[in-house]
């Protein structure tokens, strides 16, 4: 190599810069932020997939996309650690890297003709939100659309005022683990709301996402009812570094789920799951 050569990194090796153009508190530990690329731009990324997002001195972690827009992506992050709280901190004008995308999506497309049950616990909402808006934008593909959704209080519920539009358009059911004096509406896990969802087991597809325990309660259930288990999609997480397939740490027995996942059909995923401790 002379000493003119460049070298070019592989793709999403290294961060793009994309600023903040909006935020919105969901709750006290949890926001969604907006982000446009501030020169380059990303490949298009599609409901499902992940980015690695950048805190400037402090580190990267992958987000699911809660919500795709040309080339802004959105992001709902909950403080759980420093880069999770640094970028919960973030505000209009600031700055992260972003890598991606990443990962497979939910293949929407492939439930054409079907009833569509989605499924979600807590911030798992995040990433089944831009699947929920490209199933309502294009009902006419679809049969009839359940959207469930479990939190552990009111307090920790997101998007109420998406929540509330897909109400006419879409059979939404919401529950909590631990009701509040003000709460009106169910109380108990989400797995109690399938009694409710208007589906034919026969030609349904699920698209879920949560807790494990959650996912897996829920995927076993509807197969039990009869829906397809390859039409049964569940979003895994596992600790995920370098998001290229290389590091291992996301290993799920013979998936590396930031190159085979996050989303696997209840196929693949069931018996994985049952391992305890893999």
């Amino acid at each position: 190599m002379t000493a003119s050569a460049t070298l070019t990194a592989r793709p999403g090796t290294v961060p793009i810069p994309y600023r903040v153009v909006e935020r919105e508190a969901e709750t006290p530990d949890t926001a969604t932020i907006v982000l446009e690329p501030a020169r380059s731009t990303l490949q298009p990324f599609t409901p499902g997939q992940f980015a690695m997002v950048y805190a400037f001195g402090i580190g990267d972690i992958p987000l699911s996309v809660s919500g795709i827009n040309g080339h802004r992506l959105t992001h709902t992050v909950r403080t759980v650690g420093a880069v999770s709280g640094a970028l919960h901190g973030l505000r209009r004008g600031d700055t992260v890297g972003v890598r991606g995308p990443f990962g497979t999506g939910w293949e929407l497309p492939a439930a054409v003709g079907n009833d569509l049950l989605v499924v979600a616990g807590g911030i798992g909402l995040a990433p089944l939100r831009p699947l929920v808006r490209d199933a309502l934008a294009t009902p006419e593909r679809y049969g009839r659309l359940n959207v469930l959704i479990g939190a552990r209080t009111p307090h920790e519920l997101l998007y109420a005022e998406d929540v509330r539009s897909w109400q006419s358009a879409a059979r939404v059911l919401t529950t909590v683990d631990r009701a509040d004096p003000l709460w009106q509406g169910e109380v108990g896990v989400v797995t109690t709301l399938l009694d409710r969802a208007a589906f034919d087991p026969g030609a349904s597809a699920a698209f879920i996402c949560g807790p494990e325990p959650m996912m897996r309660a829920t995927a076993g259930e509807l197969a039990h009812r009869g829906v397809d288990p390859e039409l049964i999609r569940v979003s895994l997480e596992r600790n995920v570094h370098c998001a290229t397939g290389h590091c291992g740490h996301c290993q799920l027995g013979p998936l590396l789920l930031c190159r085979d996942g996050p989303v696997v059909s209840w196929n693949k995923a069931a018996h994985l799951l049952m391992v305890r401790e893999l």
